[in-house]
């Protein structure tokens, strides 16, 4: 048995494994998919704002990070409130600041507003996410956490296979500021379907509002930091590829990010049955190597067909590695502490998108945007180091894979 794994549920009377697709799962899917579409719009289409607006590639990574920054400073408080305050205030509270927020981006007229309303877009991003991931943890079976959880990330793969497209298609056709409206008006259904979801009672009131200070959870660390060595290579991506395809005159940088979604929803379900047959050990190491490979592609990028290929080779590595990772930082944590262990998990997320937004935006400035993939690789490499490090701990002390 792997270090931490939560004991899995015992079998019902009939033999059967518990059931995932519950209706309150399915709600959960589709608010989720609708929220993350409208934020998958406005990935690609950021970058053009700031420049629309006057800004260069610098003042694009410090835009990015103002939403990483934000979301990351709230997710511990919003772990702690998700035991104290409840799933349904944290999950509502979020959908409505992010709504309000993404609203507005179009009214923005100088570049120190849409910087505000970034910082307030990742306030309700890292509320909503945070209850999100935590409120599917709780509506799914022990036994079959792998597996659920591959199957609610589905949910943000499709977002991710129509959201970035459809966001470049509509910044094509219409204005920004009807755009973004139209990215409110999906989070808004989000907040309408979140709304009927019959939310399950927070246990340990009392122990989760005493923890003043509590800002992470412990046994969610080891997962959560390999995490943000995989998510450090999509700030260089979701920020900066748009520029580096029109720049070396490659077009179809709308089908990267569609070839990358539909990767991710082949891989999502089977990696995460095979998390919880095998552990991690069968799922990090091949899933590391294919992004690597991607990452390296992307820094040379000769033309479309290497686009494509590096798009479906991060897609099957991210869509392997991701939610066994997550289910990992779940399963090591207790019960009472799900809500902080998904708010460490998703920090560490945030934390490498943002730092792969700001470290890049330098890196691309200086010596090109092909270096910020190059620089991607050797992240994707340090994990595989760290990852095999734990694996050299792990084996000190005895605990069998």
């Amino acid at each position: 048995m792997e270090l931490g794994r939560e004991k899995t549920a015992p079998l019902t009377e009939e033999g059967k494994r518990g059931k995932i697709w519950t209706r309150d799962f399915i709600l959960i899917c589709i608010a989720n998919m609708f929220i993350f579409i409208g934020f998958q719009m406005t990935l690609p289409t950021i970058p053009l704002f700031v420049e629309h607006l006057g800004g260069n590639d610098q003042m694009i990574g410090f835009v990015v990070g103002a939403f990483t920054l934000s979301a990351l400073l709230i997710r511990p408080y919003a772990g702690r409130a998700l035991e104290s305050r409840g799933r349904k205030f944290v999950y509502l509270t979020g959908l409505a600041i992010f709504v309000l927020s993404v609203g507005s981006f179009g009214f923005a007229g100088g570049m120190a507003f849409l910087f505000l309303l970034r910082f307030i877009q990742g306030v309700g991003w890292g509320f909503s996410t945070t209850a999100s991931g935590t409120i599917a943890t709780d509506l799914i079976p022990p036994e079959r956490r792998g597996e659920g959880m591959g199957y609610y990330g589905l949910s943000g793969n499709i977002a991710l296979a129509v959201g970035p497209s459809l966001g470049l298609i509509l910044a094509g056709l219409l204005n920004f500021r009807q755009l973004f409206l139209i990215c409110a008006v999906l989070g808004l259904l989000a907040l309408i379907l979140s709304s009927i979801i019959r939310y399950k009672k927070v246990e340990n009131v009392q122990k989760a509002t005493a923890l003043k200070w509590d800002f992470y959870e412990k046994s969610a660390l080891q997962p959560s930091i390999l995490l943000f060595f995989m998510t450090v290579t999509f700030g260089g991506i979701a920020s900066f590829l748009p520029l580096y395809t029109a720049q070396k005159g490659i077009p179809g940088i709308q089908w990267y990010f569609l070839i990358y979604a539909l990767a991710l929803m082949l891989t999502r379900a089977f990696a995460g049955q095979l998390y919880d047959k095998k552990g991690h050990r069968a799922i990090f190491i091949p899933g590391a190597l294919l992004i690597l490979f991607a990452m390296l592609l992307l820094s040379w990028l000769p033309n479309q067909g290497s686009l494509f290929l590096a798009a479906a080779l991060y897609g099957f590595g991210f869509g392997t590695i991701q939610p066994g990772l997550q289910a990992w930082a779940i399963d090591k944590s207790p019960r009472n502490r799900r809500g902080m262990a998904t708010a460490t998990f998703f920090s560490f997320f945030d934390l490498g998108v943002g730092a792969g937004a700001l470290l890049f935006g330098q890196i691309g400035h200086v010596f090109g945007y092909g270096s910020i993939y190059f620089a991607s690789a050797i992240s994707i490499f340090i994990s595989i180091l760290y990852y095999l490090f734990l694996l050299k701990k792990e084996g000190k002390q005895g605990v069998a894979a």
